[in-house]
């Protein structure tokens, strides 16, 4: 039988999620991290290097400085670096928070960022040669069921809440917390913490009773629909998915919080491979 215009819909959402794990300068491009000490930290292909890039890569291609929270790039002399698509000698970095990230490139097909988690701040490397990109099998999803699509409500708390999150390096983080939303599910009404996007939708971290076992066990993520004005605004677990941190080791994630973790079974997103 023929797939509902619904169940279409998230079947072509799940391969969206594919394409984002494996184009270029994808999460799966991903070929190091590199946490920086203060100071001077060598980037190149020799393994002396602070920030090692593939063995393809000039021995020495620049340095990376770092001096508190200004971290200042300075390209070896004769190589054609490019900063944001220009040729550039030095540059100050802007970091994954900025709006707008300063990207590093070499030869088309190396790509670095500074990275910032928490106080720290790293050298991100893609490497779109990468044979990962090219290797994922399938993401796996439970069938989809409406069952797990319920109407909520989202309420803002009067103003934003700093909450402690755990994250992928065993520590806990700081990280916004805009409202709540609640919803009811098989009679039972539930809370959720959320942060607001800009495109409308929110931004819940959530793990449930299948984390023991099934999914991916620090938590899941999920982006709602657009809130209506009265706050109105629907719950699809069928568009919950592991976080990047699920297929590469170079990706710092920031889990679910403890008032997230939802007692029953959520048989609807993301299965985790392991």
């Amino acid at each position: 039988m023929a797939p509902s215009k619904y169940e279409s819909e998230v079947l072509q959402w799940q391969e969206m999620k594919y394409n984002e794990l494996t184009r270029e300068n994808s999460w799966l491009a991903l070929t190091g991290l590199y946490w920086l000490n203060e100071g001077r930290n060598l980037i190149g292909s020799n393994l002396m290097c602070e920030v090692i890039l593939p063995e393809r890569a000039p021995t020495f291609i620049g340095v990376a400085e770092r001096k508190g929270k200004t971290v200042r790039f300075i390209a070896a002399e004769g190589l054609q670096v490019k900063v944001n698509g220009r040729l550039a000698q030095k540059a100050i970095l802007r970091s994954n928070r900025a709006a707008k990230p300063t990207f590093i490139t070499w030869n088309e097909t190396l790509r670095m960022a500074l990275h910032q988690h928490g106080g720290n701040y790293a050298i991100r490397v893609w490497d779109n040669e990468r044979p990962e990109r090219f290797s994922l099998p399938p993401r796996k999803w439970f069938p989809v069921n409406k069952h797990f699509r319920v109407p909520g409500r989202y309420t803002r708390y009067s103003q934003s809440q700093l909450v402690e999150h755990p994250d992928t390096l065993g520590e806990t983080v700081d990280d916004r917390v805009d409202g709540y939303v609640k919803f009811k599910f098989e009679g039972k009404t539930y809370k959720l913490d959320a942060s607001e996007s800009k495109s409308g939708k929110l931004f819940i971290r959530f793990r449930d009773e299948t984390s023991k076992k099934e999914t991916y066990p620090p938590s899941r993520y999920y982006y709602t629909e657009p809130i209506k004005e009265d706050g109105k605004v629907i719950i699809d677990f069928n568009y919950s998915y592991s976080p990047p941190c699920a297929f590469t080791e170079f990706a710092t994630c920031i889990f679910a919080p403890p008032q997230n973790n939802l007692p029953f079974r959520v048989e609807a997103g993301e299965i985790y491979r392991g």
